[in-house]
Protein backbone atom coordinates (compact mmCIF):
# COMPACT_ATOMS: atom_id res chain seq x y z
CA UNK A 1 0.00 0.00 0.00
CA UNK A 2 3.18 2.24 0.77
CA UNK A 3 3.72 2.75 -3.05
CA UNK A 4 0.12 3.85 -3.54
CA UNK A 5 0.29 6.92 -1.46
CA UNK A 6 -0.33 10.45 -2.96
CA UNK A 7 2.12 13.25 -2.72
CA UNK A 8 1.47 15.92 -0.27
CA UNK A 9 3.09 19.22 -0.67
CA UNK A 10 1.71 20.91 2.37
CA UNK A 11 0.14 19.34 5.60
CA UNK A 12 -1.69 21.71 7.78
CA UNK A 13 -1.82 21.18 11.17
CA UNK A 14 -5.42 22.37 13.15
CA UNK A 15 -6.38 21.77 16.39
CA UNK A 16 -8.53 19.13 17.17
CA UNK A 17 -11.16 21.06 19.60
CA UNK A 18 -11.14 23.54 16.41
CA UNK A 19 -12.41 21.45 13.27
CA UNK A 20 -14.34 24.77 12.80
CA UNK A 21 -10.88 26.14 11.32
CA UNK A 22 -10.94 23.27 8.12
CA UNK A 23 -12.39 25.82 6.00
CA UNK A 24 -9.58 28.08 6.51
CA UNK A 25 -7.04 25.24 5.51
CA UNK A 26 -9.21 24.46 2.36
CA UNK A 27 -8.97 27.52 1.45
CA UNK A 28 -5.22 28.28 1.70
CA UNK A 29 -4.78 24.98 -0.63
CA UNK A 30 -3.03 22.53 1.72
CA UNK A 31 -3.49 19.36 0.24
CA UNK A 32 -3.47 17.30 3.60
CA UNK A 33 -4.97 18.76 7.66
CA UNK A 34 -3.34 17.18 10.38
CA UNK A 35 -6.11 17.14 13.28
CA UNK A 36 -4.23 17.52 16.27
CA UNK A 37 -5.12 15.33 19.52
CA UNK A 38 -2.02 15.50 21.28
CA UNK A 39 -0.21 19.17 22.13
CA UNK A 40 -2.98 21.22 20.47
CA UNK A 41 -5.88 19.93 22.90
CA UNK A 42 -6.16 20.69 26.66
CA UNK A 43 -6.52 17.51 28.69
CA UNK A 44 -9.80 18.31 29.82
CA UNK A 45 -11.22 18.66 26.15
CA UNK A 46 -9.65 15.67 24.78
CA UNK A 47 -12.72 13.65 24.70
CA UNK A 48 -15.05 16.29 22.89
CA UNK A 49 -12.28 17.18 20.35
CA UNK A 50 -11.91 12.94 20.01
CA UNK A 51 -15.56 13.49 19.00
CA UNK A 52 -15.28 16.51 16.74
CA UNK A 53 -12.50 14.85 14.82
CA UNK A 54 -14.31 12.07 13.91
CA UNK A 55 -17.27 13.87 12.57
CA UNK A 56 -14.64 15.89 10.70
CA UNK A 57 -12.96 12.64 9.26
CA UNK A 58 -15.90 10.97 8.29
CA UNK A 59 -17.45 14.38 6.46
CA UNK A 60 -14.64 15.38 4.93
CA UNK A 61 -14.17 15.09 0.49
CA UNK A 62 -11.30 16.58 -1.18
CA UNK A 63 -8.29 17.45 1.29
CA UNK A 64 -6.03 14.42 2.87
CA UNK A 65 -7.21 14.27 6.28
CA UNK A 66 -4.53 13.07 9.13
CA UNK A 67 -4.94 12.47 12.46
CA UNK A 68 -2.24 13.20 15.18
CA UNK A 69 -2.95 10.71 18.10
CA UNK A 70 -1.61 10.76 21.59
CA UNK A 71 1.67 8.30 22.23
CA UNK A 72 0.71 4.93 22.32
CA UNK A 73 1.33 4.26 26.57
CA UNK A 74 -2.40 4.45 27.65
CA UNK A 75 -5.67 3.52 26.44
CA UNK A 76 -6.36 7.19 25.28
CA UNK A 77 -5.11 6.78 22.26
CA UNK A 78 -6.29 3.15 21.18
CA UNK A 79 -9.54 4.60 21.48
CA UNK A 80 -8.59 7.33 19.41
CA UNK A 81 -7.99 5.08 16.83
CA UNK A 82 -11.33 3.19 16.89
CA UNK A 83 -12.54 6.80 16.64
CA UNK A 84 -11.17 8.20 13.96
CA UNK A 85 -11.02 5.34 11.71
CA UNK A 86 -12.82 6.17 8.39
CA UNK A 87 -12.73 5.38 4.54
CA UNK A 88 -11.59 8.99 4.24
CA UNK A 89 -8.67 9.08 6.80
CA UNK A 90 -5.60 9.18 4.79
CA UNK A 91 -3.28 8.45 8.00
CA UNK A 92 -2.17 8.66 11.49
CA UNK A 93 0.35 10.60 12.87
CA UNK A 94 2.11 9.11 15.69
CA UNK A 95 3.79 11.34 18.05
CA UNK A 96 6.92 10.14 20.86
CA UNK A 97 7.77 7.28 18.61
CA UNK A 98 10.78 5.78 20.74
CA UNK A 99 11.48 2.52 18.59
CA UNK A 100 10.24 0.26 15.77
CA UNK A 101 8.14 -1.46 18.66
CA UNK A 102 5.84 1.78 18.80
CA UNK A 103 5.55 1.65 15.18
CA UNK A 104 4.83 -2.20 14.97
CA UNK A 105 1.65 -2.06 18.00
CA UNK A 106 0.28 1.05 15.85
CA UNK A 107 0.24 -1.27 12.55
CA UNK A 108 -1.34 -3.85 14.71
CA UNK A 109 -3.81 -1.45 16.08
CA UNK A 110 -4.84 -0.46 12.85
CA UNK A 111 -4.93 -3.33 11.59
CA UNK A 112 -8.12 -4.43 13.61
CA UNK A 113 -9.33 -0.89 13.60
CA UNK A 114 -9.58 -1.36 9.62
CA UNK A 115 -10.92 -5.01 9.57
CA UNK A 116 -13.84 -3.23 12.45
CA UNK A 117 -14.92 -1.24 10.08
CA UNK A 118 -14.25 -2.94 6.46
CA UNK A 119 -11.40 -1.41 5.16
CA UNK A 120 -8.28 -3.51 3.58
CA UNK A 121 -5.57 -3.96 5.14
CA UNK A 122 -2.97 -0.99 5.40
CA UNK A 123 -5.28 1.68 3.57
CA UNK A 124 -4.21 4.22 6.43
CA UNK A 125 -0.73 5.21 6.30
CA UNK A 126 1.46 5.84 8.99
CA UNK A 127 3.49 8.36 9.91
CA UNK A 128 5.84 8.35 13.04
CA UNK A 129 7.28 11.54 14.39
CA UNK A 130 10.92 11.06 14.91
CA UNK A 131 10.77 13.51 18.15
CA UNK A 132 14.36 12.19 19.97
CA UNK A 133 17.69 11.26 19.37
CA UNK A 134 16.91 7.39 19.68
CA UNK A 135 14.24 7.59 16.85
CA UNK A 136 16.18 10.06 14.59
CA UNK A 137 19.14 7.81 14.73
CA UNK A 138 17.07 4.66 14.44
CA UNK A 139 15.14 6.29 11.23
CA UNK A 140 15.71 3.55 8.96
CA UNK A 141 14.67 0.96 11.29
CA UNK A 142 11.48 2.67 12.15
CA UNK A 143 10.93 3.10 8.21
CA UNK A 144 10.82 -0.47 8.14
CA UNK A 145 8.71 -1.37 10.78
CA UNK A 146 5.38 -1.82 8.80
CA UNK A 147 4.50 -1.08 5.31
CA UNK A 148 2.35 1.15 6.52
CA UNK A 149 4.65 4.03 6.86
CA UNK A 150 4.47 6.65 4.90
CA UNK A 151 5.33 10.68 4.79
CA UNK A 152 8.19 9.89 6.97
CA UNK A 153 10.70 12.90 7.57
CA UNK A 154 12.91 14.72 10.04
CA UNK A 155 10.48 17.45 11.43
CA UNK A 156 12.78 20.16 12.88
CA UNK A 157 11.64 23.44 14.34
CA UNK A 158 12.72 25.96 16.89
CA UNK A 159 12.03 25.30 20.45
CA UNK A 160 10.24 22.03 19.45
CA UNK A 161 11.07 18.04 20.80
CA UNK A 162 13.72 17.73 18.77
CA UNK A 163 15.90 20.96 19.44
CA UNK A 164 15.27 19.73 23.12
CA UNK A 165 16.28 16.79 22.19
CA UNK A 166 19.61 17.32 20.11
CA UNK A 167 20.52 20.60 22.03
CA UNK A 168 21.24 22.32 18.87
CA UNK A 169 20.77 26.36 18.70
CA UNK A 170 18.14 27.23 15.96
CA UNK A 171 18.98 29.79 13.04
CA UNK A 172 16.41 30.87 10.15
CA UNK A 173 18.84 29.56 7.74
CA UNK A 174 18.31 25.93 9.22
CA UNK A 175 22.29 24.75 9.16
CA UNK A 176 22.20 23.50 12.54
CA UNK A 177 19.96 20.91 11.34
CA UNK A 178 20.73 20.55 7.38
CA UNK A 179 22.71 17.67 8.57
CA UNK A 180 20.14 16.24 10.42
CA UNK A 181 17.27 16.18 7.60
CA UNK A 182 20.12 15.49 4.94
CA UNK A 183 20.60 12.01 7.16
CA UNK A 184 17.17 11.19 8.21
CA UNK A 185 16.04 11.43 4.70
CA UNK A 186 18.49 9.60 3.45
CA UNK A 187 17.50 6.38 5.71
CA UNK A 188 14.11 6.62 4.96
CA UNK A 189 14.64 6.99 1.54
CA UNK A 190 17.01 3.83 1.32
CA UNK A 191 13.73 2.27 3.83
CA UNK A 192 11.53 2.43 0.75
CA UNK A 193 8.99 5.38 2.01
CA UNK A 194 7.37 7.44 -0.50
CA UNK A 195 6.56 11.30 -0.13
CA UNK A 196 8.89 12.29 2.35
CA UNK A 197 8.47 15.67 4.24
CA UNK A 198 9.92 17.82 6.96
CA UNK A 199 9.22 20.69 8.47
CA UNK A 200 8.76 23.13 10.84
CA UNK A 201 8.40 26.74 10.00
CA UNK A 202 7.22 28.78 13.27
CA UNK A 203 7.76 32.54 12.77
CA UNK A 204 4.30 33.44 11.17
CA UNK A 205 5.16 36.12 9.50
CA UNK A 206 8.30 35.54 8.07
CA UNK A 207 7.24 34.30 4.90
CA UNK A 208 10.35 35.11 3.12
CA UNK A 209 12.54 32.82 5.64
CA UNK A 210 9.72 30.37 5.18
CA UNK A 211 10.49 30.25 1.26
CA UNK A 212 14.24 29.32 1.30
CA UNK A 213 13.57 27.05 4.53
CA UNK A 214 10.91 25.41 1.96
CA UNK A 215 13.40 25.71 -1.01
CA UNK A 216 16.31 24.21 0.96
CA UNK A 217 14.04 20.93 2.03
CA UNK A 218 13.24 20.86 -1.42
CA UNK A 219 16.69 20.73 -2.52
CA UNK A 220 17.47 18.16 -0.66
CA UNK A 221 14.76 15.69 -1.84
CA UNK A 222 11.81 16.19 0.52
CA UNK A 223 8.36 16.29 -1.54
CA UNK A 224 6.67 18.30 1.45
CA UNK A 225 6.74 20.30 4.43
CA UNK A 226 4.44 20.47 7.75
CA UNK A 227 2.71 23.62 8.20
CA UNK A 228 1.06 25.56 11.10
CA UNK A 229 -0.26 28.64 9.58
CA UNK A 230 -2.74 28.79 6.65
CA UNK A 231 -0.90 31.61 5.39
CA UNK A 232 2.41 29.05 4.81
CA UNK A 233 0.40 26.67 2.46
CA UNK A 234 0.85 28.63 -0.32
CA UNK A 235 4.32 29.33 -0.38
CA UNK A 236 5.04 25.12 0.30
CA UNK A 237 2.87 24.52 -2.54
CA UNK A 238 4.98 26.92 -4.92
CA UNK A 239 8.15 25.67 -3.62
CA UNK A 240 7.22 21.82 -3.89
CA UNK A 241 5.77 22.35 -7.02
CA UNK A 242 7.07 22.43 -10.49
CA UNK A 243 6.70 25.82 -13.05
CA UNK A 244 5.36 25.80 -16.49
CA UNK A 245 8.65 26.30 -17.56
CA UNK A 246 9.92 23.01 -15.56
CA UNK A 247 6.83 21.08 -17.03
CA UNK A 248 7.39 22.03 -20.38
CA UNK A 249 11.05 21.12 -20.05
CA UNK A 250 10.45 18.37 -18.81
CA UNK A 251 7.68 16.99 -21.77
CA UNK A 252 10.78 18.33 -24.12
CA UNK A 253 13.45 16.10 -22.50
CA UNK A 254 11.18 12.73 -22.81
CA UNK A 255 10.42 13.62 -26.06
CA UNK A 256 13.91 13.82 -26.84
CA UNK A 257 14.70 11.15 -25.11
CA UNK A 258 11.86 8.84 -26.64
CA UNK A 259 13.27 9.72 -30.17
CA UNK A 260 16.62 9.27 -29.65
CA UNK A 261 16.06 5.69 -27.89
CA UNK A 262 13.64 4.84 -31.06
CA UNK A 263 16.91 5.58 -33.28
CA UNK A 264 18.50 2.67 -30.98
CA UNK A 265 20.53 5.51 -29.46
CA UNK A 266 21.41 5.92 -25.37
CA UNK A 267 22.48 9.33 -23.87
CA UNK A 268 22.39 12.69 -26.25
CA UNK A 269 22.65 16.09 -25.74
CA UNK A 270 19.36 17.81 -24.64
CA UNK A 271 19.80 21.54 -24.67
CA UNK A 272 23.06 21.21 -24.05
CA UNK A 273 23.37 18.85 -21.17
CA UNK A 274 23.98 14.96 -21.32
CA UNK A 275 20.62 13.00 -20.46
CA UNK A 276 19.54 9.25 -21.06
CA UNK A 277 17.25 6.94 -19.43
CA UNK A 278 17.56 7.43 -15.53
CA UNK A 279 16.64 11.76 -16.56
CA UNK A 280 14.08 10.92 -18.56
CA UNK A 281 12.93 8.39 -15.71
CA UNK A 282 12.53 11.09 -13.82
CA UNK A 283 10.84 13.96 -15.98
CA UNK A 284 8.09 11.05 -16.22
CA UNK A 285 7.66 11.45 -12.70
CA UNK A 286 7.67 14.93 -12.34
CA UNK A 287 5.23 15.41 -15.08
CA UNK A 288 2.90 12.26 -13.51
CA UNK A 289 2.93 13.94 -9.58
CA UNK A 290 2.47 17.24 -11.30
CA UNK A 291 -0.73 18.89 -9.27
CA UNK A 292 -3.18 20.83 -12.08
CA UNK A 293 -1.84 23.96 -13.51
Amino acid sequence: MSSDRPPLRSLLFVPGNRTDWLSKAAAAGADAVILDLEDAVPSADKKAAREQVAAAVAESSDMAMFVRINPLDGWAAAEELRAITHARLSGVVLPKVRDPSDVRLADRMLTWCEREHGLAEGHIALVPLLENAYALRAAYDIARAAPRVAYLGAVTGKGGDVERAIGYRWSPSGRETLALRSRVLLEVRAAGVPCPVAGLWTTIGDLDGLRAFAEQNRSLGYEGMVAIHPSHVPVINDVFSPGPDDLARYARLVAAVEEAQARGAGAITFEGEMVDEAMAARAHAALRNAPPQ
